[in-house]
């Protein structure tokens, strides 16, 4: 019987290694990537025709204030009046008429200055590689500058070349609470995992549908 819990014990723990080996691999690899194509600083980056401004809501499924939308807002706003980008690309979930996070933004960015005429939706953004994919086979685009956090835009960069796009990142502030901060961050190490799973398994979008005609 001691044999036996012995066996167990190894097993167990040889499998926590192997899954801690897996989440250091999998951001190792998002990370070096990543490295040299994301961006601080709007005089450091590129131009591009188009931004991606990837979804969130402005209040968290608690009730919060959403700090996070404010801050993707804010970025997206200051590159598109820098001329870094011409047109924003909004992709967020709107699985249905009371949960709309890309009117919610579109609206908020008018309210920052960008012309409506200049910000295009897509509502199926329900995950993001639903709204890079989407960004590439609906919108028709093969070059980004991707605005979100910096940990976002590390995977959203990864998945960006899987789908064969070129693009770039710029990061929004991050929300300095230090409870939602080591919670959405310890999260990201599972996402990224999920990530692989999901390219490994040709994972597809939710929704496709047809291509949108666009100004861009």
């Amino acid at each position: 019987m001691k044999q036996y819990k012995k066996w167990i014990v190894a097993a167990v723990i040889a499998a926590v290694m192997a899954v801690f080996i897996v989440i250091l691999v999998c951001d190792g690899l998002v990370r070096s990537y990543a490295g040299d194509k994301i961006f601080d600083t709007v005089e450091a980056i590129p131009h591009c025709k188009v931004g991606l401004l990837l979804g969130t809501a402005p209040i968290t499924p608690e009730g919060e204030h959403n700090y996070y939308f404010d801050y993707r807002i804010e970025a997206a706003a200051r590159l598109f009046q820098a001329g870094k980008i011409d047109y924003i690309l909004v992709s967020g979930d709107n699985h249905d008429r009371d949960y709309d996070e890309p009117t919610c933004m579109r609206d908020s960015l008018v309210a920052h200055g960008v012309p409506a005429d200049r910000i295009v939706l897509d509502y199926a953004g329900f995950r993001t590689l639903d709204s890079i994919v989407r960004a590439k086979k609906i919108f028709g685009q093969d070059s980004l500058t991707i605005i979100s956090q910096k940990f976002h835009n590390e995977r959203a960069i990864y998945l960006a070349k899987s789908s064969g796009i070129s693009a770039v990142g710029y990061n929004a502030r991050d929300v300095a609470r230090r409870a939602k901060y080591i919670k959405i961050h310890g999260r990201e190490y599972l996402a990224r995992v999920k990530m692989f799973l999901d390219l490994l398994t040709d994972k597809q979008p939710r929704f496709l549908g047809k291509k949108e005609e666009t100004p861009f």
